[in-house]
């Protein structure tokens, strides 16, 4: 069922991209391939690895590398590990693993915004389960990153209220201005665009998330920047390269935090309290 499934996908955008031939067309497809960084499918397929699967597993799949393999020697630091006790100690010794979630997160931290097969591995020997327990979890959420990201990694918003509100325009602006794909690193290293879903902002939307990987797990930081417009977020992107901090929250000066532009209209004082504590005696 999948590869006739494939080759009607494989159809179906061939089909788009002949009949894309206005200039609006050809810019809408320049977009969407910036978008779209190369497809693990295709990296695997050229790897040998049957059609059946490709499409079951691509997306959960590793392959060692010289940067990325069981062999390599990983560890949590000194400081690290203290943390790493810290987490233990709020769950009673026969369930170590419910400390794996903050476990990978620190990691990520460590190793520059991703989390190699070797410090899965330093997980559950800590913890005391088989890797395949830890590696299921590292799979299954989106957050953990397991390919570099550069050391500011920009994630924007795709969930509909910021799709609406103009998210695919200030991806397009980073993709472009970065000139990278999705999920791609820019060539000095410091720059990664990813897409994240709702972010709980989306009375301020477009917003994108920064997480800051530049000063390790010490100075690690991730920060929300919301109402954005294309020319905005390039700006941010600028100061990130100069260092500097950019103010988090909304980017419109007309508003404060997420009230709206201009003021509040209501509540321009306490509210009152009920007259008893009891309300259906009121």
């Amino acid at each position: 069922m999948l590869l006739p499934a494939a080759r009607l996908a494989a159809r179906r955008l061939l089909g788009l991209a002949s009949s894309s031939s206005s200039a609006a067309s050809e810019s809408a497809a320049a977009a969407v391939a910036r978008r779209l960084s190369p497809s693990p499918i295709s990296y695997y397929a050229a790897a040998g690895c049957s059609s059946s699967r490709l499409f079951s597993t691509a997306l959960n799949y590793h392959l060692d590398s010289p940067e990325n393999n069981p062999n390599m020697k990983w560890e949590f630091t000194e400081a690290n590990m203290k943390k790493v006790n810290e987490i233990l100690s709020h769950y009673p010794s026969n369930y170590k693993q419910s400390g794996i979630i903050p476990m990978l997160d620190l990691a990520q931290q460590q190793h520059g915004g991703w989390v190699p097969v070797a410090a899965m591995d330093a997980i559950a020997k800590i913890v005391g389960v088989a890797p395949i327990r830890v590696y299921e979890v590292a799979t299954f959420y989106t957050m953990f990153n397991r390919t570099k990201v550069g050391k500011y990694h920009l994630l924007v918003c795709g969930t509909t209220p910021c799709m609406i509100r103009g998210s695919r325009e200030i991806e397009d602006a980073l993709l472009e201005h970065l000139g990278v794909k999705r999920n791609e690193v820019t060539s000095d290293g410091l720059f990664s665009v990813g897409e994240m879903e709702c972010m709980g902002c989306c009375v301020n939307a477009p917003m994108i998330a920064v997480a800051d990987y530049s000063k390790g797990a010490e100075g690690y930081s991730y920060n929300y920047y919301e109402d954005l417009t294309p020319k905005r977020v390039v700006e941010i992107v600028e100061m990130l390269r100069r260092g500097e901090t950019p103010p988090r929250g909304t980017q419109n000066p007309e508003r404060k935090n997420c009230g709206p532009a201009g003021g509040n209209t209501t509540l321009h004082s306490e509210p009152k309290p009920p007259p008893c504590r009891d309300l259906d005696a009121c």
